[in-house]
C-alpha cells in the first residue's frame, strides 16, 4: 500500500447536507483552499456528536484561517438531515455533511471498517493543491480535538510558506523554528531559533 501522506486527494463525488439543503460535493470543490476531511462511525451515536460540535464551535476559526471542513460518515445524506432536525447539537453545524453510504471515499482513504460498514475516525487536512498534508486516524472509541486540529492546520499551513523550516509548536505564544541550515549562509547545520508570536 502506497503512503497516503503527501499523495494527491482521490476524486470523489458525494451527496451532502448542508445549509438545510442537498448538494453534490467532489474532489474539485476542495481545490484552491485548505481542507479538512472528518470521517466518524455513524450519525446518532454518542461520541460522534461531542467531536462535530466540537468542529462546529471553532469552525469560525477554521474559517478565519481559510479552512472548510466537511464532516464524513457512510450514512446518507438522508440521515444527516434527519440527524440534524432531531438534535439541537448538531443544528449547530454550519460546515458540509459528506454522505458516503457506498463506503467508496473512506475505502479510498484507507479507514473504512469492511465488517462493520462504517468508517474509522480519520482525519485528514488537505493543501489548496489538493495533497494530503496531515492524517490522523484514532480507533473508534478514541474521540479527537478540535484545538489540537487547529494547531496541526497552522503548522501546515506555516510550513507551506517558509521553506526548509520545521514548525514544533508546544503552546501557543511560541514557535520553535528547527531550521536544516543556518538561515544566513544556507549551509547545513543544527540550528535553533524561537520566535515570539
Amino acid at each position: 500500500m502506497e503512503p497516503i501522506l503527501n499523495s494527491q486527494l482521490p476524486e470523489f463525488s458525494v451527496q451532502a447536507f448542508h445549509n438545510g439543503a442537498f448538494k453534490t460535493v467532489t474532489n474539485n470543490d476542495l481545490k484552491g483552499k485548505w481542507a479538512i476531511l472528518f470521517f466518524y462511525p455513524a450519525d446518532f451515536t454518542f461520541v460522534c456528536p461531542t467531536e462535530l460540535v466540537d468542529m462546529a464551535e471553532k469552525y469560525d476559526q477554521f474559517k478565519a484561517m481559510g479552512v472548510e471542513i466537511y464532516s464524513v460518515s457512510t450514512d446518507s445524506h438522508f440521515v444527516h438531515k434527519a440527524w440534524h432536525d432531531a438534535s439541537e447539537s448538531i443544528r449547530k453545524i454550519q460546515y458540509p455533511m459528506l454522505a458516503d453510504p457506498t463506503g467508496a471515499l473512506s475505502r479510498a482513504l484507507g479507514v473504512y471498517i469492511e465488517e462493520e460498514g462504517m468508517a474509522y475516525r480519520g482525519t485528514f487536512v488537505v493543501n489548496p493543491e489538493g495533497k494530503i498534508k496531515v492524517v490522523e486516524l484514532n480507533d473508534n472509541n478514541i474521540g479527537r480535538d478540535a484545538s489540537e486540529l487547529l494547531r496541526k492546520v497552522e503548522a501546515a499551513q506555516f510550513v507551506a510558506t517558509h521553506d526548509g523550516e520545521v514548525f514544533l509548536l508546544g503552546w501557543r505564544q511560541t514557535l520553535l523554528l528547527i531550521y536544516p541550515y543556518h538561515p544566513a549562509t544556507k549551509t547545513k547545520q543544527n540550528y535553533w531559533s524561537c520566535w515570539e508570536m
